[in-house]
């Protein structure tokens, strides 16, 4: 499904180079449950971004299923984005006026299903992660952990091929963080391919494959 090929990620500033990634090839199959570990500034959230298309390589290529989006133009990436991937980030980045089923909603707007769809679709997401009695909630009103359900919802909605996690338990009590870490093998068992980005070790039992990452590199 993902074939990242001596894919390296530099920033050029006026007086320094930094290079992020430095070399990276990875291949991930259908069905893949993967974490990627390492110490911060290894370059694990970056390798993420370049495999959901919010960033660019700056040398290398990546065939998602088999296309190369390396070339691929920012409309063309966006519509990659909302398609195949479904994103869920440490912060929750849940919409704050919004209940929790219409933040379910927000990717459904951006693909153009019909408002008489979205909220049947965010409803049967929100079941998915347990948590159809809150839709009504705003993200104030409710625990971290469940916002982090909402997000996951939300990531699920638009049917995606992929799920990418970056340290979607970082901001989460030990049990919350299992919870949700339970969602993703129930997820995953159920033939969603995942890569996680993830700080603790104790959350890599569950994944088919463990990357470590240092200094831009696979080790």
């Amino acid at each position: 499904m993902i074939e990242i090929i001596d894919v390296k990620k530099s920033y050029f500033l006026p007086k320094l180079t930094i290079d992020v990634l430095r070399g990276v090839s990875i291949k991930v199959d259908t069905g893949d449950l993967v974490a990627i570990i390492g110490p911060s500034g290894s370059g694990k959230s970056s390798l993420l971004n370049i495999i959901g298309c919010l960033d660019r390589p700056t040398a290398g290529r990546y065939l998602l299923e088999g296309v190369d989006v390396s070339e691929k133009n920012d409309n063309e990436l966006a519509s990659i984005r909302n398609a195949r991937m479904g994103f869920v980030f440490q912060s929750f980045n849940l919409l704050p006026k919004l209940a929790a089923w219409k933040n379910v909603t927000v990717p459904l707007l951006y693909a153009g299903v019909p408002v008489s769809e979205r909220k049947e679709r965010a409803m049967e997401m929100l079941k998915k992660v347990g948590l159809e009695d809150r839709a009504d909630h705003a993200p104030n009103e409710l625990s971290g952990g469940e916002q982090q359900r909402v997000a996951i919802a939300r990531a699920l909605v638009n049917n995606p091929a992929i799920i990418l996690a970056d340290e979607p338990t970082g901001n989460l009590d030990s049990k919350s963080g299992q919870e949700i870490m339970e969602i993703f093998v129930r997820l995953n068992e159920e033939g969603a391919t995942i890569v996680m980005v993830t700080h603790e070790l104790g959350l890599t039992d569950a994944a088919s494959r463990v990357v470590t990452m240092k200094d831009g590199l696979i080790v």
